[in-house]
């Protein structure tokens, strides 16, 4: 890569599916990511470095051009909004689905008043809410979302589900599946267009990581 290509990594599990994902493309890490307190990483490939950020902050990283490459969550792409981004790939990782979940009922026990949703995905939930018809009252939260119907913050969340252990655990169930999510691969449309070979040659590298593994 003869133009230097910053590529944003997601903290948390999606760094943890990405870094293998990395090594099978013949990417490497100058030091361990997972271990390291840097933020910038150089690799062996001189052309392409490293940054491991936040995954909510990996979009903006990306749309005002402080990364050219980056690697989040459907999820987050979706409240970020991603019309100033590319999306050529779905890495296929970090696989789950957005959906709603609450006590049993939680839904149409609240049919005489707006639906009180706890959820990080402000703008995600109110946009499925109002393609449902439905009036709610959306309270934001960061953490421990299973915790608000518990003690009547809300009558349901929307959050991201794996196996839905930890719903069960506190006698909540899942109802609606909004989006079907995994780890993609964006692109700033500027970058895509100045740094178009090595952008190229990386996304390249993924293509053939894929047919290795199929």
């Amino acid at each position: 890569m003869s133009q230097t290509v910053t590529l944003a990594l997601s903290k948390g599990r999606i760094l943890d599916a990405t870094l293998p994902l990395l090594a099978a493309a013949g990417i490497e890490p100058e030091v361990d990511p997972e271990t390291s307190r840097k933020l910038v990483f150089e690799t062996n490939h001189p052309g392409l470095r490293l940054l491991v950020i936040r995954a909510s902050d990996v979009p903006t990283f990306v749309a005002y051009g402080a990364a050219d490459v980056g690697v989040a969550g459907k999820d987050v792409l979706i409240e970020h909004g991603g019309a100033d981004l590319y999306e050529p790939l779905d890495l296929g990782i970090a696989r789950c689905r957005l959906m709603t979940a609450g006590r049993p009922g939680a839904m149409d026990a609240a049919s005489h008043r707006p639906l009180r949703v706890a959820t990080k995905y402000v703008e995600t939930a109110r946009a499925y809410f109002a393609r449902l018809g439905r009036q709610v009252e959306i309270i934001k939260l960061y953490g421990s979302m299973e915790l608000a119907p518990l003690v009547g913050l809300a009558d349901v969340i929307v959050d991201l589900v794996d196996t839905g252990n930890t719903l069960r655990a506190n006698g909540l169930e899942p109802f609606e599946v909004i989006e079907e999510i995994s780890a993609r691969l964006v692109v700033n449309k500027a970058a895509q267009k100045m740094k178009h070979a090595p952008i190229g040659e990386l996304l390249s590298l993924f293509d053939q990581r894929e047919r290795r593994a199929s």
